[in-house]
């Protein structure tokens, strides 16, 4: 079997990312809502998400050296453990007045974000084998699409009821689980000396840094790609509020509806890569992935002049989910297995994202009530299609995508075997 889920430590993994990812769903599908029923502005719900993205772009330097320095089953669970206890002062943001709380709240969460994802993502090489990359990368986001169909769906009705405090109770509890299935986990012998410390030596790993990341050969269409489809992401996150609420006349019911079923989509995508072990180069799935997506969201955008009713839009969104997954695993799986330092390369990865949705955030909030909401959506879809373009315009050798194996990057480390399970929380 050349499945990933051979391993019974990586199985752990799945179990313990379905739980947190469940609960971060509910929240993450109830907080725009909540910012922009309380400041009745796009402009604000813009800020709400801009302020998620600072963390990625200020501790960048940092994380590529936490990462690389510390036992990473460590890390994760005490970085689980204040997301935990940081959900908490949600619980007060009942009007207008209280949502500096909530902008506390993101920031906290998302400098714990941008700790956890690098280490989890520089982890994953150590925990299977290099050939099961891109079905361990695949089935991770089956497992975050399953609990974002459980936890998307659920948040927005929940919210409907005015049961923002069962979405917190439910995404504190996911954090408490999942730190204690990763604490069960072996330790981490290969952070405790640094990720690429194993790979190049660790003074070598430590002068790397997040811009020789950037500035990596190999690597730099890659991040251009990242770049625009996270400008493309940040217009979406304002925006797909807008378009269902404004342009569908939808209910938060329905915005978490078509927010949640995406994973069917994604489900479908990670099963056949993940549990059927589908040999694919990484730079592959990110060109398709990128212009399937690219030409799904402007059929979506512009399907208003023939119809509202739902039920297309649910067809829609089903099928986006899938080159979601395709985008999102070759991202990932390309940096694993191409990048000599992967902490500083997850660390680099999650700045250009965050700065490309920054800038697609403050776009849609400030230029969206000039131009309506059209304009900015079709941009979105053509953001898409521009980052798939630049990977397929990347003249590369026939070797690049290639997992290479060397001595110092052993198909399995021995530090993950011992007990023949260990856990993951994605």
């Amino acid at each position: 079997m050349n499945s990933a889920l051979s391993s019974p430590a990586f199985r752990r993994v799945l179990v313990a990312g379905f739980v947190s990812d469940s609960g971060d769903w509910m929240l993450f599908v109830a907080l725009p809502l909540v910012v922009y029923r309380l400041s009745g502005s796009a402009l604000g719900t813009s800020f709400a998400f801009l302020l998620e993205l600072v963390p990625a772009v200020a501790l960048a330097p940092v994380v590529a050296r936490l990462v690389a320095r510390f036992d990473r089953r460590r890390l994760l669970v005490t970085v689980t453990l204040v997301q935990a206890v940081a959900v908490v002062p949600l619980l007060v943001v009942q009007s207008e007045d209280t949502l500096d709380v909530l902008y506390v709240v993101i920031v906290v969460q998302a400098s714990c974000s941008a700790i956890f994802e690098p280490a989890k993502d520089s982890w994953m090489p150590d925990l299977v084998d290099r050939d099961r990359l891109v079905s361990a990368n695949a089935l991770i986001g089956l497992a975050q699409n399953v609990g974002r169909l459980v936890g998307g769906p659920l948040g927005g009705a929940l919210l409907a009821f005015g049961q923002l405090e069962l979405v917190v109770a439910a995404d504190a509890a996911s954090f408490v689980l999942a730190a204690v299935l990763l604490w069960s986990a072996p330790r981490d012998r290969a952070g405790a000396t640094g990720t690429a410390a194993s790979e190049h030596g660790n003074a070598a790993a430590v002068r790397h840094g997040v811009l020789p990341a950037l500035r990596q050969r190999g690597m730099r269409a890659a991040f251009v790609s990242v770049g625009l489809a996270g400008a493309a992401q940040g217009l979406f996150l304002v925006l797909f509020v807008l378009f269902v609420t404004d342009t569908l006349g939808g209910s938060d019911a329905e915005v978490g509806l078509l927010r949640g079923i995406q994973a069917v989509g994604s489900i479908a995508a990670g099963a056949a890569l993940g549990l059927f072990a589908v040999a694919v180069r990484p730079r592959r799935l990110i060109v398709v992935g990128a212009l399937a997506f690219g030409a799904i969201s402007l059929a979506v955008w512009n399907l208003p002049v023939l119809t509202t009713t739902l039920w297309p839009y649910v067809v829609l969104f089903i099928l986006v989910g899938a080159p979601g997954v395709l985008l999102s695993t070759g991202y990932v799986s390309l940096i694993q297995t191409t990048a000599p330092d992967r902490g500083a390369a997850f660390a680099a990865y999650g700045l250009v994202a965050a700065v490309g949705q920054g800038a697609g955030l403050v776009t849609a909030g400030l230029i969206q009530p000039a131009s309506g909401l059209l304009p900015l959506l079709e941009a979105q879809g053509v953001l898409y299609v521009f980052a798939g373009v630049t990977m397929m315009l990347r003249h590369r050798s026939a070797s690049s995508d290639r997992p290479e194996r060397s001595a110092d990057s052993p198909t399995r480390s021995a530090a993950f075997t011992p007990r023949g399970e260990a856990s993951r929380s994605s």
